[in-house]
């Protein structure tokens, strides 16, 4: 099998989606910590690989993919011993990758554009409308989620990575209330009992969290 390596920062949700992918697919790979507030993805070897100069960065063998939602695809489709992941039914991947979609550009910006402006700029301020976003990406999330124990229906795939990747590390800005967001919450608590869920994610999100803590006031 290739060598796969996966370039990374602990407290990244798009890393840790990778690392749930990673482990749930029982691959072996080896993982390399870019620290990115001291600027190493800027570096010229890195930059190489990825010019945009993001993680999560994959490397297997040589074929280089970046952004976390491509990295899980390619990971499923080229090593899934089943599909159960990733499904290759066109009607069922079309709802996973909507959800994919709906990570990538509602529930993963709003993290962001809190996150990014602080790390960056040390910026302390968040308007009330970032956190208004948080707020209606956990609507959203509840509804999908339905009455279903995961987010496309009764299976496990990689869109669970991916969206309690960020999910879990929202609450760096608004928690998640359980009355309010019950399902929320039990899918959440469902994916914890994971066997690799503490060290693929929740370990990263726990520094996360702890980045944030009493650190941002909201005007």
């Amino acid at each position: 099998m290739s060598k796969l390596v996966l370039y990374g920062m602990d407290i990244s949700p798009p890393v840790h989606a990778c690392l749930l992918t990673l482990r749930a697919l029982e691959l072996e790979f080896e993982y390399i910590e870019v620290d990115l507030v001291a600027g190493e993805q800027n570096n010229e070897e890195f930059l190489k690989k990825n010019p945009q100069h993001t993680v999560p960065l994959l490397d297997d063998d040589g074929t280089l993919i970046w952004d976390s939602h491509a990295i899980c695809c390619y990971l499923v489709d080229k090593y899934g011993k089943t599909d159960d992941l990733y499904p290759k039914d066109l009607a069922k991947r079309a709802q996973l990758q909507q959800r994919l979609f709906f990570d990538a550009s509602v529930l993963f910006m709003a993290l962001k554009n809190i996150c990014t402006p602080f790390i960056r700029n040390k910026v302390t301020t968040v308007p009330q409308e970032k956190i208004d976003n948080v707020r209606d990406g956990y609507d959203h999330l509840e509804t999908f989620l339905g009455d279903n124990p995961y987010v496309t229906g009764d299976t496990l795939t990689i869109a669970d990575f991916c969206c309690a990747a960020t999910a879990s590390s929202l609450p760096a800005f608004l928690e998640i209330d359980p009355e309010k967001y019950p399902k929320i919450t039990a899918w959440l608590a469902r994916l914890a009992e994971l066997p690799y869920y503490q060290e693929s994610n929740a370990d990263g999100v726990e520094k996360y969290l702890a980045l944030f803590k009493d650190a941002l006031t909201i005007v």
